[in-house]
């Protein structure tokens, strides 16, 4: 049974043997050096970066659930890459607020 199941993977047209696998596959590479910027300053992080990641996952995300066959890889690469840009966004705009916040308190205390 566990046989048959590995031999479907392997066979299916976007299965290991494709480019179709290691294309999304190797981008998980881009998404962990995304979930390692976690641990940076929000003043590193890039608005226009960020947004690119983000909508390049939506439309991938999108994409592959309506190209034949269904590339179930890409989507969830691409569903996690769009997740992870638009935390790093929120913590980005958070910062930029608070900051924000703080020299016009600074300013009026004068």
């Amino acid at each position: 049974m566990a046989a048959s199941k590995l031999q479907k993977i392997w066979n299916h047209p976007a299965g290991p043997k494709t480019i179709h696998f290691w294309a999304p596959t190797f981008k998980w590479g881009v998404n962990t050096a995304n979930i390692v910027d976690c641990t940076n300053s929000p003043e590193q992080l890039s608005y226009p970066q960020q947004s690119a990641l983000a909508c390049s996952g939506m439309i991938w995300a999108r994409y592959s659930t309506v190209i034949t066959p269904k590339n179930w890889n890409l989507f969830s690469v691409s569903a996690a890459m769009a997740a992870i840009s638009m935390y790093q966004l929120g913590r980005k705009l958070g910062h930029d607020l608070s900051s924000n916040h703080q020299k016009i308190g600074a300013e009026h205390d004068c």
